[in-house]
This record gives structure tokens, sequence and C-alpha cells, in this order.
């Protein structure tokens, strides 16, 4: 019984060596294949934005925040108190020096008027006669001094009237722009009540404060460059005009005063606006764009691309080299590398945190964002 036993596992180990043998071998086969084309498969380079590291001078210069304040502007009001009979200005217009904006009824001042230029004219005539008089010794010396005197009080009383008159013919003190129009047809004014706000449009100031500790680099005269979200895409210039001569003793700040061209008034009083305050001095440094630098705890790095000969082709490419940045300040798009890269040494741009040293890499520049010193994103 168990040799029989014995001989039919015999049998059945031979089957099976016999009918599996030819199988395993071809898996093995396949798998030596699939080994050695997975050892000889070349992964493609990965395509990256580069750019070139470049030694440039950078502008010194102190940053505020400051506000736009009209050269000369007032809130046009009434003087004396009338009914409005005739408006002469549109709102928001160009009006020159002297220019009548509003009437008011002068119909009483002026019958006033009549009344006493009449009465001046007989004062005068009156005066004549005293005069005449007195050379023959007609009349006494106090007759000509009153006189003298009824004549003055009515040519001061003609004077008074049409300086009443003047005054309800409400002028533009200066040249400027009108604001919106604040009265009607027909209204009746008391003193002071507001006409319009008068503005010189240019030039035009700008008020900003700085620390004490800059005093000395601001002078009157240094470049000023503004910008304002009104207009983001214009860059103004001007100039320091005035340095006021105390330190606020809360902030321990100073005011300064710049002056601007404004001929296309996009600047308007009110208005917030940054401020940069151009030195004269400048610095040099290694500039390349900000997002080339993959920040780390460790110490941040940028990826250097270099041309290296393929062992296995022969053939030249582009290669990676993680390499160690020291950083200085940044500005816009930009930031300076203090130590750890050469001038004209191509960096990567773009997608840093996935990269590895030794990658095979193709440039492509077609969709790389230009980095900006002073960018201006669109307000999404």
């Amino acid at each position: 019984m168990l040799r029989k036993t014995l001989l039919f596992l015999a049998g059945l180990v031979g089957f099976i060596v016999l009918v599996a043998g030819p199988l395993i071998l071809v898996k093995i086969t396949q798998f030596k294949t699939m080994g050695a084309v997975g050892a000889a498969m070349v992964m493609p380079p990965t395509t990256v934005t580069a750019a070139s590291a470049t030694e440039t001078a950078w502008e010194n210069s102190l940053t505020a925040t400051g506000s736009v304040v009209a050269v000369q502007g007032v809130t046009i009001g009434a003087e004396l108190p009338g009914k409005v009979v005739k408006i002469a200005f549109e709102a928001g217009a160009v009006v020159n020096a002297g220019d009548v904006l509003v009437q008011l009824d002068t119909s009483t001042e002026e019958a006033q008027l009549r009344s006493a230029e009449a009465s001046a004219a007989l004062a005068r005539a009156n005066l004549a006669r005293a005069r005449d008089l007195r050379q023959t010794n007609t009349n006494a010396p106090v007759d000509l001094d009153v006189a003298d005197s009824q004549a003055k009080q009515t040519v001061a009383q003609v004077e008074n009237i049409r300086t009443i008159i003047a005054k309800k013919n409400i002028r533009a003190p200066f040249a400027g722009r009108l604001g919106l129009r604040l009265v009607n047809l027909g209204q009746i004014l008391k003193d002071g009540d507001p006409i319009a706000t008068l503005q010189t449009m240019d030039p035009i100031y700008v008020n900003f404060a700085l620390p004490q500790q800059r005093l000395p680099q601001v002078v009157v005269g240094n470049v000023i460059r503004l910008r304002s979200d009104a207009a983001p895409s214009q860059a103004f210039e001007g100039k320091v005009t005035a340095i006021s001569p105390e330190i606020d003793p809360v902030t321990r700040n100073f005011r300064v005063q710049a002056t601007f061209a404004n001929r296309d008034e996009k600047l308007r009083a009110g208005m917030f606006v940054s401020v940069d305050v151009m030195l004269p001095t400048k610095t040099r440094v290694l500039a390349i764009p900000a997002t080339s630098v993959l920040y780390a705890p460790y110490g941040d790095s940028i990826f250097i691309v270099e041309e290296k000969k393929n062992p296995k082709s022969g053939q030249m490419e582009k290669v990676l080299r993680q390499q160690f940045v020291r950083l200085g300040v940044g500005r816009g798009d930009f930031v300076d590398v203090v130590d750890g890269l050469k001038p004209n040494e191509t960096v990567v741009t773009s997608g840093v945190f996935k990269l590895r040293t030794g990658m095979p890499v193709i440039i492509d520049n077609t969709l790389a964002p230009k980095a900006e010193l002073a960018p201006t994103p669109k307000n999404t």
C-alpha cells in the first residue's frame, strides 16, 4: 500500500514538472524582458520656464502713503442774503477768475443806488456853491465844512450800495474746475450758504509723512513718483516743494508736500495715493524672479540649468542643479541674490517645488509671465 502511494506521488510530481516547467520558464523570460525595457527606458525632459540672472542697479526710495490736495480749493458761498435770479455756470465746468457764477436779486439796492446818486449829485452842487460863496466871504467857513462833509457822506453811501450789488453778483475767486451745483433758481440764500466747490486742478499738491530718521535724506527738489488705483497703468512724477519745519510729537513724523503736473486731471483732491521718494544713490543687485526660489526651513534654494553630456546618448542636454542661496531685499516681482549665484546663470522661474537635481529639462518661455519691478495686477 505504501509503495503504491509513493509511486502515485512521484508520478504526480513528474506530471507537474512536465506541465508547469515551460510555463515558469516563459514567465521568467517575460520578467527579464520587462526589467531590461524598464532599465533602458528614459524619462522625457520636463518643460520649464527660465530666465538669466541679471546684474542691475536698483533705485533707492522711501515709500509712504499720501493724500492729494488742491493748490487752491474753496467752497464758494453767498456773502449776503438774497434770492437767486440767475445761475451762470454748469456743474463741473472750467471757469476763469472773475467769471459770474450766480446773481442775486438787487432790485432794492439798485433803487437805493439811484436815490444815493441823486443825493450825491446835490451834495456836490452844494459844495461847489459853498466854495464860490466862501471866496467872496458871503458864507461862514463852517458852511463850507458842512457842505464838504455832506458830499463825502453821499459819495460813501453810493460806494456802499455799489459794493452790496457787487457782492450779490457772486464770482469765481480764481480759475479752476467747479463741483456740483448746490443752489436752484429762485432759492433764498442766507449768509454763508454754499453754491459750489472750486478746485485748481493743475498743478496739484500731494501731502505725506515720513519718520523723523528719514529727515536727512529728504530735501526740496527730490523726485517723487506716485501711483494711484484710479490710474493703475500710469506713474506720475513730481518734486518735493516744501518740508514742514516741525516734527509731530505724537507720531514723530514730519510732513512733506510735493507738486505734480495734472494736465489730464487724473489726480483729484482727497485721493489716496502711494508715494515713492527717489534717493540719489543706487544699489547694485543680482536679480531673479521671486518665483525661482524654493523656500524651505533648512535654507532657500534655486535650480540652475546647466549643459551636460548624456553618457548614454552622447548628446548635450540641459539638466538641473539645485543650489542653495542667500537672499537680499525683494522689489516687485524680483529678489536680490546675495550669495550662491553667478551673473548670467540660467535659473528656473516656475514650478520649482516639483524639480530635483539631475532632471533633464526643456526651456519654453512662451507662457511665462513677465516679471516687473513695479507690477500693477489687474483688479479681478
